[in-house]
């Protein structure tokens, strides 16, 4: 087999619906294999809207990519609306609930029943702030000291990682 002959064979790989060919003859042995490539992943877009309101002109996306949102600035979100949207200035003696496992949150007992905590409340030590599935075990995680729920930051029935942060508590409050 000569290199012509495989030329031959990769334009007959190339016109047909195969995926890979393999063909032994006299003693060698040849496997050609086609793999798509992969289609590259789209970039994030970003915009950034000025504390004035009034959100920047859009601006072309690349080709198969929606334009960036062009609204007016969204409506101040309630404390409790939209845990992840929050930022805020976070104060030095505020303690930081983490994830102690991967799992799924969970801010209440059971869907459709209330929260276990909200922003605003008073918590004490010992006290169940939400629940995280791993592995279909529920795991309640528990408040380590006193104080008031400043911010939750995970939205509910989102997966979560080890070490991130859930929710902050100020001791002080």
């Amino acid at each position: 087999m000569n290199l012509q002959d495989i030329q031959k064979l990769i334009a007959m790989l190339e016109k047909s619906n195969l995926s890979e060919l393999e063909l032994e003859t006299g003693g060698t042995k040849i496997r050609l294999s086609r793999c798509p490539a992969p289609a590259p992943a789209p970039s994030p877009q970003f915009v950034m809207i000025p504390s004035g309101g009034q959100a920047p002109a859009p601006q072309s996306a690349p080709q198969g990519l929606a334009p960036p949102p062009s609204s007016a600035a969204p409506a101040p979100a309630a404390a409790d609306a939209s845990p992840a949207a929050s930022h805020r200035a976070r104060a030095a003696s505020e303690e930081e609930v983490k994830s102690p496992m991967v799992g799924t949150f969970y801010r209440s007992p059971a869907p459709g029943a209330e929260p276990f905590v909200k922003v605003g409340d008073r918590v004490r030590k010992g006290q169940t702030l939400c629940i995280i599935e791993a592995m279909k075990l529920m795991n309640e995680i528990e408040c380590e000291s006193d104080g008031v729920i400043v911010e939750i930051l995970t939205e509910n029935a989102q997966p979560v990682e080890y070490g991130e942060v859930l929710m902050h508590i100020d001791p002080a409050g």
